[in-house]
């Protein structure tokens, strides 16, 4: 039994799917077309657009090439997604005042085709069958789809253009009006996501001067099989349109059992049959694990004592340690137990990056430069941290952060690929952030976010906390909660990254570490003086990057008139004689909704409680975000801190 466990525990691992397609290359293989879509000028068109042929009753269906394994039969996972697209609805050159169908983001089975006499109002999606005035699905392919319709049929409640949640119907389960000038031929933005967690799917759309959103509670597995295909659908009927895809981003991730993706029917085959392919049989690995178990505590006193070595070469000025064979197959050993990232070789990162020229970086972190890389075998841009050589905690941030981080999952932390400990160097390679960090879209004049984006990231970096206290199998202490460690990815979610100080502890037990650790401005007024940091020290860098995200300022300016320079002690001021919304960044030029401002504002308050007994738990915070909660009564003044001061002794030592 232990063995088999073992045995699981291995080859558990996330898979993920992800790509991102700012145009469309009429040579892309990585798109189906089916029906009347064909990729054109750049983009995916869905329905027929030529003016000497008959444009009515027309359904065409682009699908990624790739199958989505949306759920795991071993585990019952269910993946998270996330996507991002643009689209063009037009009836330029079209003679009929009237306008159809719409189109569609769809889930539905891996090898389905469009279901026959689904043009019109069933979206390429469902049967149009008019009884009881509504379109069912009875005899088609399962779905789930979001649909913009515009055009108003017998089975819609809408009167006119909408967003509809589709579930195996056209007859949509949740609706939300569109502007009536959705079909002009303006670009919009949709971003769809899918919490599995909480079973959330939920759309937001913006355009046309509109920012509309979307939710629905549905369980994915009851209507939808492991393996699905996914991609857009659109029609015309006796009405007709033009309908564009512009760009397209998606990712995904689903904890699950070792399987191979040509393989969608038993994991545990799909297992044996890679364990084949390596030459290694059942009866080998049974072997290798036992053998394995009993060599973990060699390997862990073999690290330690790398370790150690390493400490000694530092001093002696000889770099990271990466040339040291023993050290790299320790550390290599080590690393891969997590089985969430890769190791990268040297001159594959070093080509990506141009050799780390300074036209390929993208900032200075406390323990390195990071760059911009361009992987040829993914395709893809990634980014490269580079640990200084003179960072005196090198080694053990990079080690820190790669156990941590290559076992977390979650849609708004930063995810680490893979790592490298290569020539003197140590590397770590992320996903791409085209966004940056949002301390730079929140400080410089010419980047101004919306309020609506802001309120978001606020949700986003509170659900990332959530996930990492209370969550995760472990608490996860970040340590390091600021705006420059919030990233933002193509669609302005928010990104934690940056675990190089994070600490682990297990629930319900209180953490030990006592090194002082973090940003000054950030950092609870307890960890400066006893150096123990907790969640609650995490709230509290939360709540001054809420503050950061409501007023647009750095939580110490020098600059700023007297009164004002500690953006805590400024907000809870206004607070106090009930003007907080005066704290509002100027840049927004008052376009932001007053309650959420408020709300923020007040939460990030509370969330820097100077005395962290009085801190919400993040869980708290969420609820007060999301309106689910009423708004904290704190004091007028800002309050003074009460705890014990540490020895003197330990004092001395921390700093």
């Amino acid at each position: 039994m232990f063995y088999m466990l073992f045995f699981l525990s291995v080859f558990s691992f996330v898979s993920p799917l992800s790509f991102n397609f700012d145009s469309f290359n009429p040579n892309n293989h990585e798109i189906n077309f089916e029906g009347d879509a064909y990729p054109a000028a750049g983009a995916i068109q869905l329905t027929l657009n030529e003016r000497d042929k008959d444009m009515s009753g027309k359904t065409g269906r682009a699908t990624y090439t790739e199958s989505l394994h949306l759920w795991d039969n071993a585990s019952g996972n269910l993946a998270d997604f996330t996507t991002h697209f643009s689209f063009v609805i037009s009836t330029t050159n079209i003679s009929s005042p009237i306008t159809g169908d719409g189109l569609a983001f769809f889930l539905a089975p891996s090898g389905s085709h469009i279901p026959p006499n689904t043009e019109g109002g069933g979206l390429g999606l469902g049967h149009s069958l008019a009884s009881n005035n509504q379109t069912t699905n009875s005899t088609g392919p399962p779905f789930v789809a979001v649909e913009f319709d515009t055009f108003a049929n017998q089975w819609d409640s809408d009167t006119g253009a909408h967003i509809g949640i589709d579930i195996n119907s056209v007859t949509s389960v949740a609706t939300k009006p569109l502007p009536a000038s959705i079909h002009d031929g303006k670009k919009v933005d949709s971003w769809i996501s899918y919490d599995a967690k909480l079973n959330n799917l939920s759309v937001l759309f913006k355009g046309y001067n509109a920012e509309l959103g979307i939710y629905y509670i549905v369980n994915l597995r009851k209507y939808l099989p492991e393996w699905v295909a996914f991609g857009f659908s659109a029609t015309t009927g006796a009405s007709t349109e033009i309908h564009y895809i512009c760009s397209w981003y998606f990712n995904s991730s689903l904890q699950t059992i070792g399987y191979d993706r040509s393989n969608h029917t038993d994991p545990i085959a799909a297992m044996t049959k890679h364990t084949s392919s390596s030459r290694v049989g059942t009866n080998k690995i049974v072997e290798v694990a036992g053998v394995t178990f009993g060599a973990t505590v060699v390997i862990f006193g073999l690290v330690l004592s790398l370790v150690y070595l390493w400490k000694k070469r530092v001093k002696r000025g000889k770099g990271n340690g990466g040339n040291h064979p023993a050290f790299n197959a320790a550390m290599d050993d080590e690393f891969e137990k997590g089985m969430g990232s890769k190791k990268f070789p040297y001159h594959e990162l070093a080509r990506a990056t141009k050799n780390f020229t300074d036209d390929e970086k993208l900032g200075e972190g406390g323990f390195g430069g990071v760059y911009r890389g361009f992987l040829r075998d993914w395709n893809s841009y990634v980014a490269i941290k580079r640990v200084s050589r003179e960072s005196r905690q090198g080694i053990k941030e990079y080690a820190s952060e790669v156990k941590i981080i290559s076992r977390l999952r979650h849609r708004n932390l930063v995810q680490l690929l893979g790592w490298c400990h290569e020539k003197g160097e140590l590397l770590l390679v992320y996903e791409f952030m085209p966004n940056g960090s949002l301390d730079t879209l929140l400080f410089k004049e010419e980047n101004v976010l919306s309020w609506s984006v802001r309120y978001r990231i606020a949700q986003g970096l509170a659900s990332a906390l959530l996930y990492l206290h209370e969550e995760w199998e472990q608490c996860v202490m970040h340590r390091d909660v600021k705006s420059s460690n919030v990233m933002l990815d193509s669609s302005f979610n928010a990104r934690l990254g940056d675990f190089g100080l994070a600490r682990l502890v297990d629930h319900g037990k209180v953490p030990q570490t006592t090194d002082l650790a973090g940003t000054m401005g950030y950092m609870a007024p307890e960890c400066v003086t006893t150096g123990k940091a907790s969640r609650e020290s995490d709230v509290y860098s939360f709540g001054i990057v809420a503050l950061e995200i409501a007023c647009g300022r750095k939580p110490i300016d020098p600059n700023a008139k007297e009164s004002q320079i500690v953006l805590v002690e400024w907000v809870w001021e206004l607070y106090g004689v009930g003007q907080i919304l005066e704290a509002a960044d100027p840049k927004l030029r008052a376009e932001f909704d007053n309650r959420q401002m408020g709300r923020l504002m007040i939460v990030g308050l509370w969330c820097a409680h100077p005395d962290f007994s009085n801190r919400p738990s993040i869980r708290q915070a969420i609820h007060v975000l999301t309106f689910e909660a009423p708004l904290p009564i704190l004091p007028s003044k800002m309050p003074v801190p009460t705890y014990f001061a540490p020895p003197l002794n330990m004092l001395s030592s921390s700093f």
